[in-house]
């Protein structure tokens, strides 16, 4: 993989990457040095992809890695003052607050499919869990967003 296949698979998927660390994350900075992390990371070990149409599910893999790895440095408490408005407000915000009190493991493929676009089979990969338990955990997290949505 040469220098210039990386860098643009990387600008064409900034956004998506950008959508799934916020996922994990919630915060702005930390996304963005995940995403440099998870860049730093996948330019070191490009040798690794051996098929180049599958730089997405690649890519998202050492991004969500990148950002477990993340949490597990920070755990710690924090308190109001350190939360910062977003600098933009969410489309949904409704939407937004009932899929933040989905637990992750429902959370994500729910995001990866619906948000990014990614198909079943990717966000399996990405997630390294079968393409049934995507669609289990993705049925059941619409089960539990439409309770929650109901509720409101």
């Amino acid at each position: 993989m040469d220098k210039d296949f990386f860098v643009q698979e990387l600008e064409a998927r900034s956004g998506m990457l950008y959508r799934v660390a916020y996922t994990l994350l919630h915060d702005d900075d930390a996304c963005r040095d995940a995403l440099q992390d998870a860049a730093l990371k996948a330019w070191e070990k490009r040798a690794t992809l051996r098929q180049p149409q599958y730089f997405r599910t690649w890519i998202t893999r050492i991004l969500i890695n990148t950002c477990y790895d993340t949490i597990k440095k920070r755990r710690r408490i924090v308190s109001l003052e350190e939360i910062r408005e977003q600098a933009s407000p969410p489309p949904d915000l409704t939407l937004t607050l009932a899929l933040a009190k989905l637990p992750e493991k429902l959370r994500l493929p729910l995001v990866l499919c619906y948000s990014e676009g990614m198909s079943y089979q990717e966000a399996a990969d990405a997630l390294r869990v079968p393409v049934a338990t995507v669609r289990g955990r993705i049925h059941r997290a619409k089960g539990e967003l439409r309770k929650e949505l109901d509720a409101e």
